[in-house]
């Protein structure tokens, strides 16, 4: 995992870091291989309160390395076969695991985000970006559509008529363009410091009901009035009553602040 993805800790913090620098981060089956490994080792770790994603060098990612897919013809031709299974491929789950994290997961954006890249940020539950990097859907320079799972990550932040206008350009737009219509959450010019800020805020919340307020979001978000109130039910009986909420009621009834105990999700 080392010669592509790196997870460095700070406390309960965990940042996931892509190390191939020199090629500006871009996703090769390996570095794919290596993120579904993090995300699933991360899963694991119930003191975990927050994982940062962020790209070592000069860029986040820039996009899928095409010379070091097309140079492994046997793994590209696999690649192309899950375009053919009805249900979700590797492509699709290294960004789509991210959601399945009990913690929020945040993308520290900087340099280029483009394709792949920018599909991984989406697959985090917050973006912050430099001013000055550069994002895009940029499937349509090759002939290609996004297919890494950004369709159904891209419809929970724009609206219908921006999504087609970036997939079908591939324009390419500033960290602070990208703010304006939504697809990144803040812009700061230290993204990762900002990211750090912001998951130590949350790290003050009970863990129990961040993790559940995630999942209960992701399901109710798009669905119908009734399963979102479902949702809302059936997430609430899993955290009132337990350890951590009564730690946060203490803690707000109290000057004195309790720690919380580990995590259930």
């Amino acid at each position: 995992m080392d010669d592509r993805v790196r997870i460095e800790t700070e406390g309960a913090l965990a940042r996931v870091v892509l190390t191939r620098a020199q090629a500006h981060n871009g996703v090769d089956f390996a570095m794919i291989d290596a993120l579904v490994g993090a995300a699933k080792a991360l899963r694991k770790a119930r003191d975990l309160r927050a994982a940062i994603l962020h790209g070592e060098g000069p860029s986040f990612c820039a996009g899928l390395d095409f010379k070091g897919v097309l140079g492994k013809p046997l793994s590209a031709a696999v690649g192309v076969a899950q375009l053919y299974k009805p249900w979700r491929n590797k492509f699709q789950e290294v960004n789509l695991i991210w959601r399945e994290l009990p913690v929020p997961v945040i993308a520290a954006i900087h340099g280029n985000c483009f394709g792949a890249g920018i599909q991984l940020a989406l697959g985090a539950d917050i973006r912050i970006a430099a001013p000055d990097a550069r994002l895009s859907v940029m499937e349509a320079k090759w002939g290609l559509v996004p297919d890494m799972g950004g369709a159904a990550l891209l419809r929970e932040l724009l609206p219908l008529d921006i999504a087609k206008e970036l997939v079908m350009t591939g324009r390419i737009l500033s960290g602070a363009e990208a703010h304006e219509l939504g697809l990144v959450t803040h812009i700061a010019a230290d993204p990762l410091a900002a990211a750090r800020e912001l998951a130590g805020e949350i790290a003050m919340r009970s863990p129990d009901a961040v993790a559940a307020g995630k999942f209960l979001l992701q399901e109710a978000w798009s669905g119908s009035e009734y399963g979102a109130l479902a949702a809302e039910r059936r997430w609430q009986r899993r955290v009132i009553g337990r350890e951590n909420q009564r730690i946060a009621v203490a803690n707000n009834m109290k000057k004195e602040r309790r720690p919380f105990g580990l995590r259930r999700f």
